[in-house]
């Protein structure tokens, strides 16, 4: 089977409310409306292809603040966190919500993740998920 792979860059740009940022090596993602399941393989899927093809590593970002629902199941969660946990390559992945569900959902998965190479740290306050990613907050910001 031949499979086509795209340049990050290229996904970004089919891929909705991401950015990233090649100095610092940051992928920011601010999904908007609904949160699901099929959307967050989605974007799992995209990070999985480019740490596969990229070679370095990089920080993530994920905003939670434009949801307007939560509808993850919380047995897939444990699912991807433990396709995650099977990363080698040490980042750092800053969630950020500022409501209770997303930040029960971020906490979840910062819990499931705890001791992987992948570093997840949940945030409500974006300047302080700015410092730990050691980027300026603007960087941040929604799309």
């Amino acid at each position: 089977m031949i499979m086509n792979f795209r340049p990050l860059a290229t996904v970004l740009e089919i891929f909705e409310h991401t950015r990233f940022y090649p100095g610092p090596r940051l992928f920011t993602w601010h999904p908007t409306g609904e949160l699901d399941d099929s959307l967050a393989d989605e974007i799992i899927g995209v990070v999985e292809t480019d740490e596969l093809f990229q070679g370095h590593p990089f920080n993530r970002y994920t905003d939670f603040s434009q949801l307007t629902t939560i509808r993850l199941k919380i047995g897939h969660m444990f699912d991807i966190a433990g396709r995650r946990r099977s990363a080698v390559q040490p980042v750092k992945s800053a969630l950020f919500a500022n409501t209770v569900v997303g930040l029960g959902i971020a906490r979840l998965y910062e819990h499931l993740m705890k001791d992987a190479v992948i570093q997840v740290q949940t945030f409500d306050d974006r300047s302080a998920a700015a410092e730990w990613l050691e980027v300026p907050t603007e960087m941040l910001l929604p799309v």
